[in-house]
């Protein structure tokens, strides 16, 4: 029975541009897997339903048996069923509650693990396309919306629905003409609620994008405070931020504004109706003689019905606001990643550590070409570093031997093995990065540059450290390794953030090395000193450097002008500087500057 509701619920989930399609997905990726558990919340809403039309059938009895008859011992019972009856209805709504809630939240967390897993697998290109502050609320906002979506189906089905049902069938037993009489306000409700619906779905969608901004907006101020105050540009993100929560006002104001729309409509229509039955029970009183026992009934069930009918014609007005979150979800989760391992694909083995590049052609999603028919050689435990100007290609060389990105043409190879045919995993296991933004994690110290390698020892990452000339400055905070850095490093200077790195891809120890930068932030002097740790480090090493400082690279086995994608030249530094190329001009002019720099520093 499961898998034949799965399989329906699959069939018309295909369709991911309609309303009913995208419920069905919602149903079938979410609702069955907690279905006992919604079976209960069922029973107990089952339970306040049946409750509350029994809270208005009794008022017949009340009436007639006590008010009209005066019956004494009929007193007793009826106030006793009526104890019960509420008393019964509390607990049934307690259950309903909690059993929601639980249910609910665990939809919630579902989702978000489901859709962080997926962002994990996701090449770099797509982070290219998505920024931060969209990944975050969709993460947050989207996956609530899920919820929101099953909850209001539910509780309209098993509570609003059951409850309506129920009233209404109380209605007609006490007076079926007049019940009819009652249904006349139903057509042009759903008329009106349609138009309403429509005005929303726009609204909805539009008021999540506003969220994402107002994240981006707090990120940026978060990351990039020392600049806002530095450069005193605090009324422009203020401006930002006013706009893009004046934005989210306006269009939450406008989405109430929409859903209380349908209030005047029910209550014109449900006074057209409640005004029919008084002028109707009123004559068949007067004049007919009615008991007024079944008027008393019929009214309070109209009157309890009043409530879960109005609810039920908002429904579709609050479902299509969830609906955009649920959307937005699938959006991602829908989105196959490029870079992915193929079918038993083997693991990458490495022998020498050979990396070749070979007619390697690569563009970004923008289209311009990066690189042009690149053939590169690096040579197996030696240093290679890349030179040249900014803009030529020189971290993108990098990223394809992560493989972050998939050439266009060509390709590259470790060992022989290129990088597209092997696991992934294995390849970035093969690999240790440190780069010129250097990346830390909210945690300790330690659990940063245990990243290199989790089940290291503590005597391990303290060596790490010492290799990295990081323990100078960790042993001088109060906690030493323990020490909380905050978010992305915050509470670390920008040399002290870079010897971290470099500490984790010492203790990491992968047979391939690749280094963009690693020593850009950090002084002269502690600079040479960890050009020390690095010879040590790259020792035995395939090594692939980035370096705008040429005096850092004399010592490379093979430097290689990058240029426009291409390569210029390549050799070693006392080559490149005989041929008087395009290195030699690099060089000097670069040399100069540096001259420049100590004879101006000496002076002052």
């Amino acid at each position: 029975m499961k898998h034949w509701i799965q399989a329906k619920l699959d069939k018309a989930g295909a369709d991911r541009s309609t309303t009913r399609g995208i419920i069905a997905r919602i149903f079938a990726d979410n609702f069955l897997e907690f279905a006992p558990k919604y079976a209960i919340a069922f029973a107990f809403m089952a339970a306040v339903a049946a409750t509350t039309s029994l809270s208005a059938w009794i008022m017949r009895d009340v009436v007639n048996e006590i008010f009209v008859a005066k019956d004494f011992s009929r007193l007793l019972q009826v106030t006793l069923a009526i104890i019960t009856i509420f008393a019964v209805k509390g607990v049934a709504s307690y259950g309903q509650m909690v059993t929601l809630s639980r249910v609910g939240n665990a939809i919630v967390a579902k989702n978000q693990k489901r859709l962080y897993a997926h962002l994990l697998i996701c090449d770099a290109a797509f982070f290219q396309q998505h920024g931060a502050s969209d990944l975050i609320t969709r993460i947050s906002h989207s996956a609530n919306a899920v919820r929101e979506v099953i909850n209001l189906l539910v509780t309209s089905i098993g509570r609003d629905l059951l409850s309506l049902i129920g009233l209404v069938t109380v209605m007609v037993l006490q007076d079926p003409l007049l019940s009819l009489i009652s249904m006349v306000i139903a057509p042009p409700a759903i008329l009106g609620i349609a138009y309403l619906v429509r005005r929303v779905r726009a609204l909805a969608r539009a008021e999540v994008l506003s969220l994402a901004r107002i994240v981006q907006v707090m990120q940026e101020t978060a990351i990039g405070i020392r600049i806002i105050q530095s450069f005193g540009i605090q009324p422009h993100m203020k401006r930002e931020m006013n706009k893009a929560i004046g934005d989210v006002e306006a269009r939450a104001n406008k989405i109430s504004e929409l859903g209380a729309r349908s209030s005047p409509l029910m209550e014109t229509l449900g006074g057209c109706a409640f005004a029919t039955v008084i002028l109707y029970s009123g004559w068949q009183s007067i004049l007919l003689g009615k008991s007024p026992g079944e008027f008393i009934s019929f009214l309070t069930a109209l009157l309890l019905a009043y409530e879960p009918a109005k609810r039920i014609s908002r429904l579709q007005v609050h479902l299509e606001t969830g609906l955009i979150g649920g959307r937005m979800i699938y959006e991602i989760l829908e989105k196959k990643p490029n870079v992915v391992d193929q079918e038993k694909a083997p693991q990458l083995k490495v022998g020498r550590g050979e990396i070749v590049l070979h007619n390697t052609g690569f563009c970004y999603i923008s289209g311009y070409p990066v690189l042009h028919e690149l053939d590169l050689h690096v040579k197996a435990g030696e240093v290679t570093a890349l030179v040249g100007p900014s803009g030529g290609g020189k971290s993108t060389i990098l990223a394809l031997v992560q493989r972050l990105y998939d050439v266009n043409s060509g390709s590259v190879s470790i060992d022989g093995q290129n990088v597209k045919d092997v696991q992934l995993s294995s390849l970035h296991e093969a690999i240790s990065l440190v780069t010129q933004d250097t990346v830390l994690f909210t945690g300790t110290i330690k659990d940063n540059i245990a990243f290199g390698r989790p089940d290291a020892s503590f005597e391990q990452i303290k060596q790490a450290a010492k290799s990295a000339l990081a323990d100078e400055f960790i042993e001088s905070f109060a906690n030493g390794y323990e020490t909380r850095i905050g978010e992305a490093g915050i509470s670390l200077s920008g040399g002290q953030r870079q010897r971290l790195a470099i500490a984790r891809a010492i203790l990491k120890n992968a047979p391939i090395l690749l280094l963009d930068e690693a020593t850009s932030a950090l002084d002269n002097e502690t600079e040479a000193k960890l050009q020390k740790a690095l010879e040590h480090l790259m020792r035995g090493r395939t090594t692939l450097v980035i370096a705008h400082r040429l005096s850092t690279i004399r010592h490379a086995d093979t430097i290689c002008l990058i240029k426009n994608g291409s390569l210029v030249e390549a050799g070693n530094h006392s080559t490149l500087m005989a041929n008087n190329g395009p290195y030699a001009a690099l060089y000097g002019m670069q040399f100069s500057r540096e001259e420049a720099a100590v004879l101006q520093r000496k002076l002052s």
